[in-house]
């Protein structure tokens, strides 16, 4: 068995290797689609990530406030639609059955469809994760906060979410990575992204080593990224005397 990693070099269209691996005059190699892919996946997972933390820490706060058995329902109801319908089934509902309720879906692009439905999927986890985190606090910040004439919302603005969230953010590192892994759904409404880079790319250069090697070297690296970076967040965010929070959370 040879390998051979020129393969990265080659022109996409004509399949000669060139003098360099990057294309030039509008020529693209399998390098320069790897890398494309590979901003793919990271815009995917950046823009759920960030939709999944704000969705998720609304949806947890209405989990936890007092006395509002309906919000609490409402958000149980949010938690448990999203949680439990597969990934993969979501995006296609997205895909081919919102648009048709909604007209105006139609001409959103597939990576707004594949963002919505990740970060909405991931939303469900961390609102667990936010809920998990705000009981995990003693009673008595919410009682110091209404005791020093703060609302509700001041309450849970000042005092509780951001303790909530210094303490979850081990297990907010396990669905930073996953919402990475998970972008991989993707391919499915050609998207142009990594895993979907290797099944064309293996299709047409008959390299499958070399292309689902790279993209699996390219899937760690950013993965080893995202943990260090979370490693670094909650080193520096840690809350001495309180456990990390969040074993509900579905893993």
């Amino acid at each position: 068995m040879s390998w051979d990693w020129q393969v990265f070099c080659e022109d996409t269209i004509t399949r000669e290797v060139g003098s360099s691996c990057f294309g030039q005059g509008g020529d693209i190699t399998y390098l320069d689609w790897l890398l494309s892919a590979w901003g793919w996946t990271v815009s995917v997972s950046l823009l759920a990530l960030l939709l999944a933390l704000v969705v998720g820490a609304v949806v947890g706060t209405l989990r936890t406030l007092p006395n509002r058995p309906l919000v609490v329902g409402l958000g149980n109801a949010w938690v448990e639609l999203f949680r439990n319908i597969p990934l993969l089934v979501q995006l296609f509902l997205w895909y081919h059955v919102v648009p048709v309720i909604v007209p105006a879906l139609k001409a959103v692009p597939g990576f707004v469809l594949v963002v919505l439905a990740l970060g909405l999927f991931t939303s469900a986890r961390i609102a667990e994760q936010v809920r998990s985190g705000i009981q995990a606090l003693p009673r008595g910040q919410r009682y110091a906060g209404m005791a020093l004439g703060l609302t509700t919302a001041q309450t849970y603005r000042h005092v509780l979410l951001p303790m909530a969230f210094r303490i979850i953010v081990p297990p907010l590192t396990s669905e930073a990575m996953n919402i990475f892994k998970n972008s991989s759904v993707a391919f499915a409404v050609s998207v142009a992204e990594l895993t979907m880079f290797a099944m064309q790319a293996q299709e047409e250069t008959s390299r499958g080593i070399e292309v689902y090697l790279a993209v699996t070297s390219l899937y760690i690296v950013s993965a080893f990224a995202i943990n260090r970076l979370m490693g670094f967040i909650e080193q520096r965010s840690r809350v001495p005397g309180l456990i990390a929070a969040g074993g509900s959370g579905g893993h």
